[in-house]
């Protein structure tokens, strides 16, 4: 199972669309996955419309339209792993933490917010991954979105994919 993951695309506001190669990425994907800060109704259609399946929740900012249709928190099980989103996750500091307390049924926890790459391990073995934006990098190097493959419960292959502008 292919899986796309991102965040924090903030569409129209800070890009008139996504960039081409995740869009080519969500074509062959079987589930896409976004964790917050859609900012238009309009990008929620058009990924409903062109994903096997999408698992979206909601962002900070995000409104009452996009809050309607969403999640604050969405779970789900993948070939048998266990997956998790949400938008914000708190401070940088003690974040695997607060995490695997508040998602202890949880293999893997996607979120969004800081527009900052994070993929780590908590000692519980829960993963924490966040794709960054692949529409606004902030003080990052580059703009990024994630892709991993999803078998028997493993999550395997796991990419940060950059955005060369």
């Amino acid at each position: 199972m292919r899986l796309v993951i991102m965040a924090d695309t903030h569409v129209p506001k800070r890009a008139r669309d996504l960039p081409a190669p995740l869009w080519a990425d969500v074509a062959s994907a079987d589930v896409v996955i976004h964790a917050g800060d859609w900012v238009d109704v309009a990008l929620l259609d058009v990924l409903e419309a062109r994903s096997a399946r999408l698992i979206g929740v909601y962002g900070n900012n995000d409104g009452p339209a996009l809050r309607a249709r969403l999640p604050e928190i969405a779970r789900a099980e993948l070939d048998g792993l266990r997956v998790a989103v949400v938008h914000e996750t708190g401070a940088a500091g003690g974040r695997e933490r607060r995490c695997v307390a508040r998602f202890p049924d949880t293999d893997v926890l996607v979120f969004g917010h800081s527009h900052i790459p994070w993929d780590t391990t908590a000692p519980t073995g829960l993963r924490l991954l966040n794709p960054g934006s692949p529409t606004d990098r902030r003080r990052q190097p580059y703009a990024t979105y994630l892709t991993a493959s999803v078998h028997a419960g493993a999550l395997t292959d796991v990419e940060f994919h950059r955005i060369e502008r």
